[in-house]
């Protein structure tokens, strides 16, 4: 299945807008990078758990992912932040 489309969710853009100009373009280049592979091992993509489950996980920095869940063919971004931001 090949993602073909984005939704990037109200939520998702809040924090997306405070985080830094470097890391915003890395979340660009990561992106379009997953809509040509969503596997890429660069992507280091992986099903979440726990209170996260049904949703995925991409690497876009370091400490940085971002937490989509998809429907359809479509890939919908709920939120972005450092990991323990994301799964305390």
């Amino acid at each position: 299945m090949r993602i073909s489309s984005l939704i990037l969710q109200k939520d998702f853009k809040k924090q997306f807008l405070k985080l830094n100009t470097k890391t915003q373009s890395e979340f660009e280049y990561r992106i379009n990078l997953f809509l040509k592979d969503q596997f890429h091992p660069i992507l280091n993509n992986h099903p979440l758990h726990g209170e996260w489950e049904h949703y995925w996980s991409i690497n876009i920095t370091g400490d940085i992912r971002a937490v989509y869940q998809t429907k359809d063919l479509t890939a919908i971004f709920v939120a972005i932040g450092t990991h323990s931001q994301l799964y305390r």
